[in-house]
Formats: C-alpha cells, structure tokens, sequence
C-alpha cells in the first residue's frame, strides 16, 4: 500500500471512538498503510515508534508499533491492567509533531489484543513500551495526550523542549 497522511491535531476525526475491527482484508491493508506511514513519519521527522489507525483516517481499532525492532500489529487491543504507579514524561504525537505536552502515565499495563491471522495475545509492558501502549490505546478512544498535560504550562513546542530539555 502507501503512506498516507497523518490527521493533524483540529480535525474532529482524532475525537471519534474507534470502531472494532471485523475485516480481516481491511484490517490487513490499515495494518501495511500504517507501517508504511510510520516508516515515512520517521524518516521526514527523526522519531516514531507508534501509530494508530484513527491517525491515517480509519477509525478503527489497530495499532502498529514498533519498538526495539520488534513489529507489533495490534488488532482490538484492550486493558487487562494498569498499575496504579505512574510516572512523569514529556510525550509526543504524529498528530502535532511540533508540540511536546508534560503527563502521568502508568509504569505498567497488560493489553490482550488480535494478531493478523486472529490469534488473541497478551503483552505486559513497563516503562517506554507502556506509555507507547497507552499513548496509542488513548487514540483508540478519542482521547489525545494534551488531555493529559499536567497544568497549563505542560506545554512546550519540541524546538523550546530541545533547547531546555535535551
């Protein structure tokens, strides 16, 4: 497939909740849509690990991460847990990839979803890959991470966060 445009930060789409994924052949096409559009993200932009469906106009529920050189494709993704222990990060997004925003997010969580050929998996994560889950899991939702940004001045463009905090 290709690339495709990444929905930016205003449009309502990013708003919506996601729809379960029933298609296997059109979940396999968002699936290779949304490795191609990271692969191009991260060459025009220098970062990414993860993207969700809902972000190239699909409102559907598939994720596609990668992280460590590992591939995930995460088809109906759901919470099994959340640790009640949080810490703080500054996270980022394709959708404003300007912006950094200063949050909270859980140190663990346990997500059971679909793989391609709809075998049901479980993956615990802790640390980056669990702010990566719930960053993308939020999508899902309609839910954005400036929705989570600490107070009014958990906000930072990335040029400002470079120069302050790198």
């Amino acid at each position: 497939m290709a690339a495709r445009r990444i929905v930016q930060l205003g449009d309502p789409l990013l708003r919506e909740v996601s729809r379960q994924a029933v298609d296997a052949r059109e979940t396999a096409a968002v699936i290779e849509d949304l490795r191609d559009t990271l692969h191009e993200f991260r060459r025009t932009h220098g970062f990414g690990r993860g993207i969700s469906a809902v972000q190239i106009g699909v409102p559907v529920r598939v994720i596609y991460i990668e992280f460590e050189g590992v591939p995930y494709s995460l088809i109906n993704p759901r919470y099994v847990r959340r640790s009640g222990e949080q810490f703080e990060l500054w996270d980022d997004c394709f959708s404003f990839p300007d912006l950094m925003v200063r949050l909270w997010r859980s140190v663990e969580v346990e997500i059971a979803y679909e793989d391609p050929s709809g075998a049901t998996h479980r993956l615990a994560a802790r640390g980056a890959l669990s702010e990566l889950l719930q960053h993308e899991m939020d999508h899902l939702d309609g839910i954005l991470a400036v929705d989570h940004a600490r107070d009014a001045g958990s906000l930072c463009t990335r040029e400002e966060w470079v120069r302050r905090f790198r």
